[in-house]
């Protein structure tokens, strides 16, 4: 990709996209050269955090839904009363689609796929709510608990999207209480795309098919850690066309 991205430049630049990450991987006219081995390995790292955190997050999203079949036909219906049959939820639709909406943040408040974030080291001592952090102090953040805290979320251990309904909570950074993708400078590049993706393939799973466990199954929430916290048994669903 990154060869062909070269040769395109070379034979017509015109044609090269100029306000992509490998354009401005490419350019870099600063001090800080970037090699074609770190380059590679970026854009490795960009494609493995941007696919398998958003496919880990839908699959937890399905698995609440069908362990709660009241909140999966509410979400069917809001999404099937307003996009046409045989019509793929589209971005436009997303902000007229508030239960979807409550959904996902409900996802990301049970099961933040990086529940430790990345770890941040402090540049000086400082003192936060009493507590002293030294000078080169590793801190992480636990957001996982941060989520299940029950003096911030009332029956914090239930999926309960109504919850957001109404509420000015959002997942960018701006409510602490809920920062599934980080906050501040470094928070996720990647949270205007995973926001999309998330609700677009989620929406239209929902509203095309009716879903139900596999004969013989349950839906075990058990969670495992790896690059990502994923479901230590993959959910086993069937879907049927309405």
């Amino acid at each position: 990709m990154i060869k062909q991205r070269m040769k395109q430049q070379e034979l017509n630049p015109d044609s090269v996209p100029k306000n992509d990450l490998l354009h401005c991987l490419l350019k870099n006219d600063t001090d800080t050269k970037i090699d074609g081995n770190q380059m590679i390995h970026l854009l490795l790292v960009l494609f493995v955090a941007g696919s398998d955190t958003t496919s880990s997050t839908l699959q937890w999203a399905m698995a609440e839904l069908l362990r709660n079949p009241d909140k999966l036909a509410k979400a069917q219906a809001e999404i099937r009363k307003l996009v046409l049959k045989n019509r793929i939820v589209e971005e436009a639709d997303i902000p007229r689609l508030p239960y979807l909406q409550a959904v996902v943040k409900e996802t990301f408040r049970l099961h933040p796929v990086a529940p430790l974030l990345l770890p941040r080291k402090a540049q000086q001592e400082v003192e936060i709510a009493s507590f002293t952090i030294p000078k080169d102090a590793q801190i992480m953040i636990n957001i996982w608990a941060m989520g299940r805290d029950p003096t911030k979320w009332e029956n914090p251990e239930c999926f309960e999207p109504e919850r957001f309904l109404g509420s000015e909570i959002d997942v960018r950074g701006r409510s602490f209480e809920l920062i599934p993708f980080g906050g501040g400078r470094r928070i996720c590049p990647g949270i205007p795309l995973a926001m999309r993706m998330m609700h677009l393939i989620l929406g239209s799973l929902i509203s095309f098919f009716d879903w139900k466990v596999e004969d013989g199954f349950e839906v075990n929430m058990e969670d495992k850690f790896g690059i990502t916290v994923e479901m230590a048994h993959p959910l086993r669903a069937i879907p049927s066309l309405i």
